[in-house]
Formats: structure tokens, sequence, C-alpha cells
């Protein structure tokens, strides 16, 4: 029987969900957390891993000689030393596209946050506002509607799509910066170059992954080129953006709004500029969370393993 080690299981499944399938596969042991240095030590046995944010580097990979398998739960892999997991014939999974739909739900949470405000005035009305003024109606920020708004999505994979079928149903004008041909798109969807994107858009959403090319790409030169009204949307990965250019620019008027979901750093420092940055909301790393979407990373983690048991692995992202 394998023997199976979950490293950090609480985040992804803190006992909503039943371990049970997996459990069914070996001799299975879930940690809610391990420490960098309890790694090596919980896992100095295993012939399968799973990891979320815990790292596995090339050092942990020598020092576990009987490691067949690492089960990533969640789609980004870079806490993983590949090329060190392939050399020793390990095979590393991912688990991609679970969480879409809830990632592009959190975009829209955050657009309607800003446009809408809709806590804002429920914490008025509960303090006496709406009681003690003289009209029947109330408001104290811009109150904005989404039709013919445009739309720019950075990255047009999984995510960025659903985000620009809710975009198209709230009767946005949606545009595109993405490698796909325009022959690949539907036609409610244009393709435009970064720079012109980041010019016409009321609202950008990141939706791309985060490489030596995408790093800090949204900085102050580019949001120098954004309306002062425009908002600006992160569910991806907070390195993304170069967050003391983005607090200035919020903090500044340069642009109206920022939704963000990811941080460089998470937990975030308490010195990060974009905690207290104007017109900046902030959810911690929870688009991801929802109980549907981690009941189908929890299928696809078990499914992974069933498939690499049986001699034909799917989602291998080391081949």
């Amino acid at each position: 029987m394998m023997k199976l080690v979950a490293l950090d299981g609480y985040a992804a499944n803190p006992g909503d969900i039943s371990w049970d399938g997996l459990k069914a596969l070996g001799d299975c042991t879930i940690y809610d957390r391990t420490v960098a240095s309890e790694v090596i030590e919980r896992a100095k046995d295993a012939d399968a891993i799973f990891v979320n944010k815990t790292i596995i580097d090339k050092k942990t990979i020598e020092a576990l000689p009987n490691l067949k398998y690492i089960g990533v739960q969640a789609t980004g892999y870079n806490t993983i030393d590949l090329e060190t997991a392939k050399e020793h014939g390990i095979t590393v999974t991912n688990i991609p596209a679970y969480s879409t739909r809830s990632v592009a739900q959190m975009a829209f949470a955050h657009i309607l946050n800003i446009t809408q405000r809709v806590q804002h005035y429920t914490d008025e009305v509960r303090s006496g506002q709406w009681t003690n003024n003289s009209d029947f109606c109330f408001w104290d920020t811009p109150l904005i509607e989404l039709k013919d708004k445009k739309m720019g999505i950075l990255g047009l994979g999984h995510t960025g799509l659903a985000t620009a079928r809710i975009a198209i149903s709230f009767g946005m004008h949606v545009f595109s910066f993405t490698s796909k041909t325009n022959l690949q798109l539907s036609s409610e969807i244009k393709k435009m170059e970064l720079d012109e994107l980041l010019r016409e858009c009321d609202i950008i959403t990141l939706n791309c992954p985060l490489n030596k090319d995408t790093d800090k790409m949204i900085n102050a030169a580019r949001l120098a080129l954004m309306k002062p009204t425009a908002i600006l949307i992160n569910t991806a990965r907070g390195g993304l953006i170069n967050e003391q250019d983005l607090a200035d620019a919020l903090n500044e008027g340069k642009i109206y709004a920022a939704g963000l979901d990811v941080l460089s750093s998470e937990p975030p420092r308490a010195d990060n500029p974009l905690l207290k940055a104007k017109n900046c909301f902030i959810t911690p790393h929870i688009a991801w969370a929802s109980k549907e979407a981690r009941s189908r990373l929890h299928t696809i983690l078990i499914s992974n393993l069933q498939a690499f048991i049986d001699g034909k692995p799917e989602n291998v992202v080391n081949m």
C-alpha cells in the first residue's frame, strides 16, 4: 500500500470535505500545516505527497528517496522544483481549471462592490445616515452602471473567458490582450494591444500567469496610461502589480479604484502600501475557495493519484 502524506491540507479542506477518497488509495496522513523545517521528517517515508503552498525544493526532493509522486492541490506549481523532480523520476501533477467560475465571480464581486458600494451603504444605513436624511434616498459615492463600459481582460484562458462572458451579459464591450488569434475569439471579444487596452478600457482585469514577462507588468508607466475613472481588478497573482506604484496611483487619483484578491506576499506585510491606499478593496485570496470549487479540487486530486497508480498519469506538469 502506498504511503501518502498531505503536508498542508487545511487551506483547501478545513474540514468540510471528506478525505476518505484519498485514504482509500493508501496509508494516508493529513497535516493541516507544515513549516519548512518539518517537511523532510514528515515526508521521509512517503511514496506520494500532496502540497498546496509548501515549497518542495531540490534539497527536499533529494532527501526523500521513496518519493514517486507530488500532487499539487492548486493550479500553480511554482513551489515545486520541477527539473529536480523529473531527474529523480517523480511525477508532478496540478489541478487546472477547478475554480474558473468562482474566480470570475469574485472578479465581478469586486467590480460590483466598487461600482455600487453595497457594504458601504449597508453600514451607512445601520449608522443612521438614511434615517436622518432629508430625502427618500441617500448616496455619497459615485454609482456606476456597467452597460456599455469597456472591459479589458489581460489573459484569455479559462478564467478570462468566464469573466468575459459575465461582462457580455452586463452589456459591456469586451477587449482582450491575448496570444489567441482573432479567429479563436468570439465576435463579442475584440483583440487589443496592451497599451491601447489600458488607455481605452474602463475596467481592467488581470487573468494572466505570473512569469518573467508579466512580473510587475502593471507599474507606474502603465498605470499612467489608464483613465482617472478606471478600475483595476486582480484575481490572478499579486506579483503582476508593482504595489507601491498602484498605491501611489490610487492615492493621487490617477485611477479610480482597485479590487484585489491577491498580493505579492501572503499574508501581506503590515507595511504593504495597498492596505491603506485610497479606494483599494482587498479580499484575502479567497476567489478560489468556494466549497464547490474546493470540492472539484479534491475530486481531481484523487483522480490524479488514481490515474498515476493506473500508469496513465493526468495533468502532469513536468513531462
